[in-house]
């Protein structure tokens, strides 16, 4: 099983265990979810989420995952990162953690 992390707030957390999915902004905005291997959390950490609160880690484990999975360059931080090209299904979430 490999594991790869999205980091979101937990009211969007919230919002998805009423549609049985998980979606984030990102998908509409940008095509897709944005996700981490576990080496690159403690960046997007601090990068995206610093000073804000009340946040939660998907552990999604990638071979339960219903919707393409791509590992994409990006020029700006110099490293590859794992982006979802669709909605998360529940199956593929193996551990939900406050962060």
């Amino acid at each position: 099983m490999a594991l790869i992390y999205h980091i979101t707030t937990q009211p969007e957390w919230d919002a998805a265990k009423e549609t049985g999915y998980y979606v984030s902004p990102s998908l509409k905005e940008e095509g897709f979810i944005h996700c981490s291997e576990d080496r690159q959390i403690p960046d997007v950490l601090n990068r995206y989420f610093s000073g804000k609160t009340n946040l939660v880690k998907l552990a999604i484990d990638t071979d339960k995952l219903t919707s393409q999975l791509i590992y994409d360059w990006s020029n700006a931080i110099e490293d590859t990162f794992p982006h979802i090209y669709g909605p998360i299904n529940f199956e593929a979430i193996a551990q939900i953690e406050k962060i």
